[in-house]
This record gives C-alpha cells, structure tokens and sequence, in this order.
C-alpha cells in the first residue's frame, strides 16, 4: 500500500515557486552576464551561425564553411555603416531600441489586411542574431524584447552598429562585412564604396537568395534607393556623435 505524501499542497506550490524565482535569477545573471561581456568582447559565433552550421552539416552542399571575420568598427568603411542604418533602421541613433512609431504602422498595415512588414530595428536584429533562433512565436519575442532592453542598457550605440556589422548575415553563410567584403568583393571592409556597401545592405532582408555580388534587378533597385537614402540622411556625418 502506498504511502500518501506527507507535504501539504501549499508545501508544494512554495517549493515550486521558491525554484522558479531560483531559475529566473539564475537566468538573468546569466543573461546580463553574457551581453555584459559582449560589450567588450567579439561574439566567437551566434545563434544564427550555430543555426547555419547544422543546416549545412545535414545538407548535401559541399561548402560547409561560415565565413565570419571581426573587424573593429575603426576598420570598416562609414560608407556600409550608412548604408546598414538608411535600409533598416533610419532612427537609430535617437531611438532606445524600439522604434515605436514602425510598429504602430506595421500593425496598422495588418489590421488592413496588408502584407505584415519588418519593424526591427538594429538592436532587434542583435538581439535575435547572438541570442535567439528565426520565428514569430510570443516566446521568442518576448525574449527579443528582453535581450534589446539588456543591450540598450548596457551598449553604447556605436557598440550596437559595430556588433551588427559583424554578426548580420550578408550572403550564403557570410557572416559579417569582414566576411562579406572579401567574399562578394575580393577587398577589405575599409575600402568598400558607397555602391558596394549599398548591394551589401541590399540583400540584408533575404541574404541566402540574393548576392551583392550578382545583383538581381531587385537588389540593384533596392541599392539604388539605399544610396539615395544615404545622401538625404547628411552622408557619414549622420552617424558622427555615436
């Protein structure tokens, strides 16, 4: 005959909630331990390339190499630095991380019944590129969104830009401008030119499809309007006081 368990019910849910309030603090000093570090130190690899690396390992492609060079933000051209912010994320440097009126738009383009369009701004896309895997859920969201406080809190924005020329991907398995200059371009990041820091910031919404160095007409449209972008946010003095 069994023993019937000695520990009150209310026993039970304070144990239970005494390890959840031990996992969520474990958790969180975990977490801000790890962009804390990063505030110094480049990421050795991201989510993404992790995410990358199996996707090849288990396709049937010969090249399995992520392409991943750090370069300090002193050795890349202003020009794709310009070039990443005019596409993706013009308010940069005034916003704390959410640019609120892009996502009010957004949702009001949904409730239109109109193609539901990004509203990331390059936080975001830090966020999600070094910590989280691709998707739509609450929970990975709610994680975006609580690792884009930790990185505003902790970064500066010049910290945030640099992380990102880095980390975003910019081509098949390209990770990063390092990367990407001397694999689309044959040169190094510091002397890209306004065009091809453009193709490059082109390709960022689906960069396994589309190639700076092969440019679709969509891309060469595309880095048109990033180029004229550019020109209209001042050039490289837009980003002078980060």
């Amino acid at each position: 005959m069994k023993r019937a368990s000695t520990i009150p019910p209310f026993a039970r849910i304070r144990k239970t909630a005494r390890l959840a309030v031990k996992l969520l603090l474990g958790g969180f000093v975990l977490t801000f331990a790890s962009v804390l570090a990063l505030k110094w130190l480049p990421p050795p690899f991201t989510a993404f390339m992790v995410q990358e690396k199996l996707a090849a390992l288990l396709g049937d492609g010969p090249d399995r190499t992520i392409h991943y060079d750090w370069v300090p933000f002193e050795g890349i051209s202003p020009h794709v630095a310009l070039a990443v912010v005019a596409a993706e994320d013009q308010k940069f440097p005034v916003h704390y991380g959410f640019d609120l009126e892009s996502i009010q738009k957004a949702l009001e383009d949904r409730d239109q019944g109109k193609r539901l369009r990004g509203a990331s701004t390059i936080t975001q896309q830090v966020a999600k590129n070094l910590f989280l895997w691709p998707g739509r859920s609450y929970v990975r969201k709610a994680l975006e969104a609580y690792f884009t406080v930790l990185i505003e809190l902790l970064w500066h924005k010049r910290r945030i830009l640099e992380v990102y020329l880095n980390v975003a991907q910019m081509g098949d398995r390209v990770f990063g401008v390092g990367a990407a200059a001397a694999v689309h371009f044959n040169t190094t990041p510091d002397r890209l030119s306004p065009r091809q820091a453009a193709l490059i910031a082109a390709v960022l919404p689906n960069p396994r499809r589309f190639s700076p160095a092969k440019p679709s007409p969509y891309v060469r449209r595309r880095a048109a309007w990033i180029l004229k972008q550019m020109r209209q946010l001042g050039g490289a003095d837009y980003l002078a006081d980060l």
